[in-house]
């Protein structure tokens, strides 16, 4: 499998070297020269596949040629011992992607990530750096994937004091190889410091440098297995369902996207956000335009400039992704209001991401049901309602935590602050190293 950078088609590379080198030499994001299908014999089987089992199949195509099968069996087996179940709630259906070692989503990405790594980097004698942005979830997901693995030094921005207590002894407790920078800014100037720090030549000549966010292309692929194993489960028949996707960089969305063009059972996107709309008002308007992010209590996805828009245009027109998704925003109030009606309703509990996809999901229900009668709609939940206390507590009571966060919090935060500027960020890099 080659893939090609969104900026220049001709800017190709093989899969261990896109997932290594995080963004192209000319700044673009890598991309699948082709999305391949899967066999039909295991979409047929999809329902009664385990997820490692369905993440093998998912995966293998993309690695192909640089990873072997024996060795991407046992990345699976080992990345995953935890599942992402569809469970019932109400009129929908929920895909609780929470069960990993860090409660959220981003759990698949990275801990698939830190095993392809290991084994990519195999041989090497130089160590490789690894920087990330977080708005949240990614940089307590990636402390986790990549704490203790020999030869990579893990370095997360996150925007200081917009991420929840809990995220940041997540982010900032482990210590040992994982570093953590507090900026001074949002999460986007976060993730303008990381692409600013791949172009600047000092960093390239001094360390091997990646990421670790949905930029890069191993972060993203594996995601796109639990739509594959959610639409196997979830799919009625020949009614194939849609999801609602709580969004902000829209890495989660593309790798849905992906997941569709592979074939599975899926027959589009709610793209749900909260405030922070940009690409809602793109499929509304048809003009793409960043903006400052606003802080939300739907925090992970405060994005005014999400990176992975630049993969959705590079394989998909305006009309093709109009054809594919509907845009949908939900205030703040509105997911205060979803996290109470649906706990009283259901017992269920939505953190507050769940809940912005849960009420896109109603709105979007009640602007087709004139016309067509409602398809099955899985709710991606991204994370544990516990991450969220201080805003879900105050609603529908105490939240039980899982035992791997009552773990976390008892960590100490290390980290330093410094100013949204990249000299800054050299600086430190370098003194740490």
């Amino acid at each position: 499998m080659n893939y090609y950078s969104t900026r220049n088609k001709t800017e190709k590379r093989r899969f261990a070297q896109a997932a290594l080198g995080g963004l192209a030499p000319d700044g673009g994001l890598y991309v699948p020269e082709t999305i391949p299908a899967l066999p039909a014999s295991v979409v047929a089987s999809l329902a009664a596949m385990t997820f490692a089992e369905t993440a093998f199949e998912t995966v293998r195509p993309f690695v192909r040629g640089d990873v072997p099968d024996a060795v991407l069996g046992d990345i699976v087996q080992s990345a995953y011992p935890f599942d992402a179940p569809l469970v019932p709630v109400g009129r929908f259906s929920v895909l609780e992607l929470f069960h990993g070692p860090t409660a959220a989503f981003k759990d698949f990405g990275a801990r698939f990530m830190a095993r392809v790594f290991s084994y990519l980097r195999r041989g090497e004698d130089r160590p490789l750096t690894i920087l990330v942005a977080t708005s949240g979830d990614t940089g307590g997901a990636v402390a986790d994937g990549f704490f203790g693995v020999e030869g990579v030094s893990v370095t997360v921005l996150y925007p200081k004091g917009r991420v929840t207590p809990l995220q940041e002894k997540q982010i900032a407790g482990l210590h040992g190889n994982i570093s953590a920078v507090a900026v001074e800014g949002s999460f986007d100037d976060c993730q303008r410091l990381v692409k600013e720090a791949f172009r600047h030549d000092g960093l390239r000549k001094t360390f091997d440098l990646t990421s670790a966010n949905s930029i890069n292309i191993a972060r993203l692929i594996p995601q796109a297995v639990y739509y594959v194993a959610g639409a196997g489960k979830g799919a009625r028949g020949a009614i194939s369902i849609t999801c609602a996707v709580p969004s902000g960089n829209f890495g989660n969305l593309t790798a849905g996207l992906y997941a569709r063009e592979m074939g599975a059972p899926i027959a589009g996107f709610i793209a749900a956000t909260n405030v922070n709309k940009t690409v809602p008002d793109y499929l509304e308007t048809g003009v793409y335009e960043t903006r400052p992010s606003q802080a939300t209590i739907s925090n992970a996805m405060d994005v005014g400039a999400p990176s992975n828009f630049e993969r959705l245009a590079a394989h998909w027109s305006l009309d093709e992704l109009r054809a594919l998704m509907r845009g949908v925003w939900v205030t703040d109030a509105e997911t205060r209001e979803t996290i109470q009606r649906v706990h009283a309703e259901t017992g269920y509990t939505l953190d507050p991401h769940g809940a912005v996809g849960w009420k896109a999901a109603e709105k979007s229900v009640t602007e087709k049901a004139a016309t067509e009668p409602p398809p099955p709609i899985a709710i991606l939940e991204t994370a544990h309602p516990a991450k969220f206390a201080e805003t879900v507590e105050p609603i529908v009571g105490k939240v039980p935590l899982p035992p791997s966060l009552e773990k976390a919090l008892t960590r100490d935060v290390e980290s330093i602050t410094i100013p949204p500027d990249i000299e800054t960020l050299v600086d430190y890099l370098k003194r740490r190293h």
